[in-house]
């Protein structure tokens, strides 16, 4: 009778196991990789009147097509949007009202979203991780507890929407840690570890049945071997479980083409976890390289070249671990519109047709 036991524990088990299986092959094969683009602005642009157009007859010499800016992207192959969502935004657009309307407009269209909780009410990077006004005073535990209430409930409020994200990064570009002081990174790394799990949590608490989506932690060192080192070790001495290793890569700050192989080569055998390089840009007229001897020309096909080669980069990583790559930002206006993907009357730029032959019939 034992005997017959054991082996029933043992069936059962290997049942189990096979499901766990497929559920994790189909999960990832469902996200194979990832044509994205940060399109946070474009909805904003678009009511403020700017006019994107097609670079089809651009090329040409002739002017483009008009149309909406994320058909023109769903046109060249693009498969996914990622939108940043601020807490309480006082100049920025990017409020939770914003972010969903955006995303139904992009799901309608059948892009996959990644989400990018960047818990501030502004900009948070590596130089700034202001905290949201609504948190100033809290102690450690009671900023945990708004973490894990604020993610959980605006995850709802995306799911009752119906554009529920595909993936979540839980903090932007966190090498130095969120919600300082009390998240500061190196000195406060166990309030830091309890806060970004406290947003893992939130997320999953927030699907109710639903499968939770794919989770990120993002950093800026996409060609930086030591410093990814120094902070995925010690991250992952804490054994909290996420999906995707998120890196930005712009060549300006984080180091040579070699240097991003390097690193690419190093985190896919080192962590065994998928990687995407979530930002990506550079410039179509002089800006970064003005001074200095730049790894391509800043003009036009410069740009375009420039992504071609991350993009082959990201597809070589071994085991299959290059994930994806995103833009930032394809639309952006002002001062940063020589790192868009359109030029100054909204014509795009060859840059956007990199993914072309990858992905039409």
């Amino acid at each position: 009778m034992k005997n017959i036991i054991r082996f029933q524990k043992l069936i059962l088990f290997l049942v189990s196991m096979f499901f766990i299986s497929i559920f994790v092959v189909t999960r990832i094969s469902a996200h194979e990789y990832a044509i994205g683009a940060d399109l946070s602005f474009l909805k904003q642009a678009e009511e403020r009147g700017t006019v994107f157009k097609d670079c089809n007859l651009v090329l040409s010499g002739a002017e483009g097509e008009a149309k909406p800016g994320l058909e023109i992207f769903k046109d060249h192959g693009y498969n996914w949007i990622r939108l940043r969502l601020f807490h309480t935004p006082t100049y920025l657009p990017n409020n939770l009202e914003y972010t969903i309307a955006l995303a139904q407009e992009a799901k309608n269209l059948g892009f996959k979203f990644l989400l990018n909780y960047h818990y501030s009410d502004t900009w948070a990077d590596p130089g700034k991780q202001y905290m949201p006004a609504a948190w100033k005073g809290k102690s450690h535990d009671e900023l945990v507890q708004a973490v894990f209430e604020y993610t959980r409930d605006t995850i709802i409020a995306f799911r009752d929407a119906n554009v529920m994200p595909d993936m979540v990064q839980i903090g932007n570009e966190v090498i130095n840690g969120m919600l300082w002081p009390d998240g500061r990174l190196p000195n406060n790394w166990d309030n830091f570890a309890e806060l970004l799990e406290a947003g893992i949590n939130g997320v999953s608490a927030g699907c109710s049945r639903a499968p939770r989506p794919l989770i990120m932690v993002h950093i800026d060192r996409g060609g930086d071997k030591e410093r990814t080192k120094a902070f995925f070790d010690k991250w992952h001495s804490y054994s909290v479980d996420y999906d995707i290793i998120g890196q930005s890569y712009y060549p300006w700050w984080h180091g040579s083409l070699l240097d991003l192989r390097e690193n690419l080569i190093f985190m896919a055998n080192e962590y065994q976890k998928d990687i995407i390089l979530v930002e990506v840009a550079y410039n179509w007229r002089p800006a970064e390289y003005r001074n200095k001897l730049a790894p391509f020309p800043e003009t036009p096909d410069g740009q375009r070249d420039f992504l071609d080669e991350v993009h082959r980069m990201v597809l070589s990583t071994p085991q299959n671990r290059g994930k994806g790559i995103f833009w930032w930002e394809p639309a952006v206006t002002g001062g940063l519109r020589g790192r868009g993907m359109f030029d100054d009357d909204g014509n795009a730029l060859p840059v956007i047709t990199v993914f072309d032959r990858f992905t039409r019939h």
